[in-house]
């Protein structure tokens, strides 16, 4: 019975890891909060900034994922520090966040040496 009790169990692990419901696609909107702002296209990808009421989130998404390669978002408030996440990066860099109640801010990424930015934004 013991037997029978811990089969059971394993089938139906077995069951969930495969038959289980499908990974779904990660996109920017599960990352940052907010409504998106703007888009900034590039060659090897995109700049997405998102905002709510007090605070900007930007992300950079490759075009294509692929082998880890260099890859960096910047976000900066008018006034303050910029915030960046810079590293070896499959598929996105950030997201980075900045208070932003009132204030514009901009952004930019680099994907594989090649860039868009905003300038400033949501003044």
């Amino acid at each position: 019975m013991l037997v029978r009790s811990i089969a059971l169990s394993l089938v139906a692990a077995l069951g969930l890891v495969l038959g289980g419901p499908s990974p779904g696609r990660a996109d920017a909107a599960s990352v940052c909060a907010g409504r998106p702002a703007k888009t900034v296209a590039f060659k090897t990808g995109e700049l997405r900034v998102y905002k709510n009421r007090s605070y900007a989130c930007a992300i950079a998404v490759a075009r294509k994922s692929g082998p880890r390669r260099t890859m960096s978002v910047t976000l900066q408030a008018r006034g303050g520090s910029p915030v960046v996440d810079r590293g070896r990066y499959t598929k996105q860099a950030g997201p980075v966040t900045v208070h932003a109640l009132n204030r514009c801010v901009r952004a930019s990424a680099t994907i594989s040496g090649k860039s868009g930015s905003t300038g400033w934004i949501l003044c």
